[in-house]
C-alpha cells in the first residue's frame, strides 16, 4: 500500500465526482426544491440516502471485479470502456462551457432553516436520495464505465484503495447538495456564473486527461 498512490486515487476521484456532482441532474433538482421548502438538511438526507446506494454498489462491485482482475483482457476492457466515457463526458463538459449558467432559485424560505427535519421527513428524503440515484440511467452508465474502471485501479491498493476512491467521491456529493441547501436557506447566491463556467471548464479538462491516462492503462494490460 502506498501513501502516494492513495492520495492520487482520493484527489482524481474528488476532481470526477465533482464535475459529475455540478452537472444538474435528478439529486441537484431534488434538493433544491426541498431545500426551499425543509431548510438546511434536506441536503446532507438526501446525500445520505445516495451514499449508502453507492457504498452497496461498490462493495459489490469490488468483490466481483476481485474475481475478475486475473484477466487482463477483462481489466483492458473496462479500462478502455471507461477511458472512453470519460472523454464523452471531458468533451461534452467543455463544448458546453460557454452556454453554462447555474440557476438555484427557492421560492419561500423555511420557518426553521437550521433545524433538522422531523424524523419521518428526514427517511423520505433519504428513500428519494436512493431512488434517484437507481432510476437515473446517466448514474447507471457512469457506475458500469468509469465507477468500474475506477475500481480495479483502487483494488490494486487493496481495500484502503476502494476506500480513498468511495471517500472522495461521496463527499462531493454530500457537500454540493448540503452547499445547495444552505444557501436556499440563508437566501445567499451559490456563485457567480463565470465561476461556475471556470470550475466545470477545469474539471472537463482533467476528464480528458484522466480518460487518455485510463485508455493508456488498457493500452498496457494487452500489450
Amino acid at each position: 500500500m502506498s501513501l502516494g498512490a492513495l492520495s492520487a486515487i482520493f484527489g482524481t476521484s474528488f476532481v470526477v465526482s465533482l464535475s459529475g456532482a455540478l452537472s444538474p441532474g435528478p439529486l441537484t433538482t431534488m434538493a433544491v426544491r426541498e431545500g426551499a421548502r425543509t431548510g438546511f438538511w434536506a441536503g446532507p438526507a438526501l446525500a445520505f440516502g445516495h451514499g449508502v446506494t453507492e457504498l452497496l454498489l461498490v462493495i459489490g462491485l469490488a468483490l466481483g471485479l476481485n474475481e475478475l482482475l486475473d484477466s487482463d483482457p477483462v481489466t483492458a476492457t473496462i479500462a478502455f470502456v471507461g477511458g472512453a466515457f470519460l472523454l464523452y463526458l471531458g468533451f461534452r463538459s467543455v463544448l458546453a462551457v460557454p452556454g453554462l449558467e447555474l440557476r438555484i432559485e427557492g421560492g419561500q424560505q423555511p420557518d426553521h432553516p437550521s433545524a433538522p427535519p422531523r424524523r419521518p421527513a428526514a427517511a423520505s428524503l433519504a428513500v428519494s436520495g436512493v431512488a434517484l440515484s437507481v432510476t437515473n440511467p446517466f448514474w447507471v452508465a457512469w457506475w458500469a464505465t468509469i465507477g468500474s474502471a475506477y475500481i480495479v485501479e483502487a483494488l490494486d491498493q487493496g481495500v484502503a484503495g476502494v476506500g480513498a476512491f468511495y471517500s472522495a467521491h461521496i463527499l462531493t456529493d454530500i457537500g454540493w447538495l448540503s452547499l445547495i441547501t444552505v444557501v436556499l436557506a440563508s437566501g445567499r447566491r451559490i456563485m457567480s456564473r463565470r465561476a461556475y463556467q471556470v470550475v466545470l471548464g477545469a474539471c472537463g479538462v482533467f476528464l480528458l486527461a484522466l480518460g487518455g491516462w485510463f485508455l493508456a492503462s488498457g493500452v498496457g494490460y494487452v500489450a
